[in-house]
């Protein structure tokens, strides 16, 4: 059996005043479901920020624990906490090893930290990453286009067809909005 996991869908959407960050619950070790109901969605700062992660499960862990550290250090200042830790994944040598990603919203602003340090906000509100991020992505951008949903029910549906679509996704899904 091959060893490395492969795990996760996360989704986040902003629309209309409204941050949702989504994550399916499997996680498989080759070609076997290890676990269907893995959480990969925190709130975190007194509820007023979610993040999100792909990848590795203990690097994630990792990843979270310095995003947090950096919250309490700016005061839940989401965007400069952000800039520190990419600035800290691209020059600290043991964070360079890391294999995850971690998606970070709060009501104004989202940002993809990348395993290579670098930050992304997204132009149009939305993001996907892990095995089914990009179908989940393309899904949300279509939804958000042409219909009247609001974010949780894009973020809803959007995952639901990452599922159908992508055999390390399932439809175990957790839903956090702020």
């Amino acid at each position: 059996m091959e060893s490395t996991f492969h795990a996760t869908t996360i989704l986040a959407v902003r629309r209309d005043d409204r941050a949702v960050l989504a994550g399916d619950g499997q996680v498989t070790l080759g070609n076997t479901v290890v676990k269907q109901s893995a959480r990969k969605i925190r709130r975190l700062y007194n509820d007023n920020i979610l993040a999100g992660f792909a990848g590795s499960a203990a690097d994630s862990f990792a990843l979270f624990a310095r995003f947090e550290a950096k919250l309490e250090q700016y005061r839940g200042n989401l965007e400069r906490s952000a800039v520190e830790l990419a600035k800290d994944w691209r020059t600290d040598r043991a964070l360079r090893r890391l294999e995850a990603m971690l998606i970070v919203v709060d009501r104004r602003s989202m940002f993809l930290l990348s395993g290579t340090g670098d930050l992304i906000e997204p132009d149009e509100g939305i993001i996907g990453i892990g095995s089914g991020g990009v179908f989940a992505q393309a899904a949300a951008k279509a939804l958000a286009k042409h219909t009247t949903l609001g974010a949780r029910e894009i973020a809803e549906s959007a995952m639901a067809i990452a599922a159908e679509i992508c055999i390390y996704t399932n439809s175990h899904v957790t839903v956090e909005e702020l």
